[in-house]
C-alpha cells in the first residue's frame, strides 16, 4: 500500500483526497514501463489549477493523480535505459494531465518520459527547479544559441515573479547577464533583486502593445512568459539580431505584430516547448541546471516543502499569488 493524492469526479463535482492505493490501481505505462518510488514532486501554477478544478488541465480519465513533475528511484524497469536504483526525473509528456503524475509515493512511467538525474543535482533540487526551471533553462539555452551574450546588453524577463520567470532571472543572473525583471507585483521586487535582477520595470510598460511596428532597440534579448501584447512589444523593442524566447500566454494567445522587426532588424522569435522537448536536449538542460545554480541558489528559491495532505490548501495560496518561490512536495512525508 502507498499514498497518493487523487482527483475524482462524481456528478460533475471534483473531489480531492489522499488515498491508500496498490500498484493494481495505477494505469500501466506500456512495454517500457518503469516502476518508481517517487521521492519529490513540486507544486506549479498548472498543478494548482488542476487540484482546485479552476482550469481545464486534466485531459485524461478520472480518477487521476495530478503533479506534472516527479523525481524518483527505479524499483523495476522493463527498459534497458534504466536499472534498479537509478534516480530519474519526469516532467512534461502530459504527466499529471493525461497520465498519472507525481503526487504519489509509487508510479508507473514510460521510460521514454524519463531522464537520469544528473550528477551534482539532488532529488530535492531537481524539484525545486521542476518544469519551471527546466523551461527557463531551455529559454536561456535558446538565447545563447542565437548569440545573445552578456556583452550584448540587457535581457528582459517578463512575468518575472512567476515560477519560470523567476527561475529565468536566477539563471541569467548566475551566468553574468544584466537582467531586467518585468512584473506587476511590487511585493516581488526584493525577491527578484536577490535572484539577480539589476533593475525592475512595471509590466504596464509592455502590456498595451507597441506604439509603432519598430521602436527603439532596448533589449539584446528577452524571455517572455506572458505572450499577447507584451510579446508584440518585446519584438518591436529588440535590438538588431536580438532574440526573444517565448513560452507563456498569460497575457493572451494572439500575437499582433509586423514583419518589419524580422526583416529589417533580423530579430528572432524562439518558441520554447518544455512538454515534448526531445530527450537529448532535455538531458542537456538538466545538466546545465546542475552546473549553473548553486546549493545556495536552490535554497533561496524554495518557499516551502509540503506533504501530500497540504497540496489542496497550498494550491489555493498559489492561485492567490500568496507564495513567492518554489513549493516542493515531499511525497514520502
Amino acid at each position: 500500500m502507498f499514498d497518493a493524492l487523487v482527483l475524482d469526479r462524481s456528478d460533475g463535482e471534483l473531489t480531492v483526497d489522499v488515498r491508500s492505493l496498490t500498484l493494481d490501481h495505477v494505469p500501466d505505462a506500456g512495454d517500457d514501463e518503469v516502476r518508481l518510488q517517487v521521492l519529490y514532486s513540486s507544486l506549479n501554477y498548472k498543478d494548482a489549477l488542476a487540484v482546485t478544478g479552476k482550469g481545464n488541465i486534466i485531459r485524461g480519465d478520472y480518477p487521476m493523480v495530478p503533479g506534472i513533475d516527479l523525481v524518483g528511484r527505479v524499483l523495476e524497469s522493463a527498459s534497458d535505459a534504466f536499472v534498479e536504483g537509478d534516480r530519474v526525473i519526469g516532467t512534461g509528456w502530459q504527466l499529471g494531465e493525461v497520465d498519472w503524475g507525481g503526487y504519489t509515493q509509487r508510479a508507473k512511467v514510460s521510460a521514454r518520459k524519463l531522464v537520469s538525474l544528473p550528477d551534482g543535482l539532488t532529488p530535492k533540487q531537481s524539484m525545486i527547479a521542476g518544469t519551471a526551471g527546466f523551461t527557463a533553462m531551455l529559454s536561456v539555452m535558446a538565447l545563447q544559441e542565437h548569440a545573445v551574450t552578456p556583452e550584448r546588453g540587457e535581457v528582459v524577463v517578463t512575468g518575472a515573479s512567476g515560477g519560470a520567470g523567476s527561475m529565468a532571472v536566477s539563471l541569467l543572473g548566475a551566468l553574468g547577464y544584466e537582467v531586467v525583471a518585468s512584473t506587476g507585483s511590487t511585493e516581488a521586487h526584493e525577491y527578484l533583486r536577490a535572484r539577480g535582477a539589476s533593475r525592475i520595470v512595471p509590466r504596464n510598460e509592455f502590456e498595451d502593445g507597441p506604439e509603432r511596428p519598430m521602436e527603439s532597440g532596448r533589449w539584446a534579448g528577452a524571455i517572455d512568459a506572458v505572450g499577447g501584447q507584451t510579446l508584440a512589444t518585446l519584438i518591436a523593442q529588440l535590438q538588431r539580431h536580438g532574440s526573444v524566447a517565448s513560452f507563456g500566454n498569460a497575457g493572451g494567445h494572439e500575437l499582433r505584430t509586423t514583419v518589419f522587426p524580422f526583416i529589417l532588424r533580423g530579430v528572432n522569435l524562439l518558441g520554447i516547448d518544455s512538454n515534448t522537448c526531445p530527450n537529448d536536449r532535455r538531458r542537456t538542460a538538466w545538466e546545465r541546471l546542475a552546473t549553473t545554480l548553486s546549493d545556495e541558489d536552490f535554497e533561496q528559491m524554495t518557499a516551502r516543502t509540503i506533504g501530500l495532505e497540504e497540496i489542496p490548501s497550498v494550491s489555493r495560496e498559489v492561485l492567490r499569488g500568496a507564495i513567492r518561490g518554489r513549493v516542493v512536495v515531499d511525497v514520502q512525508s
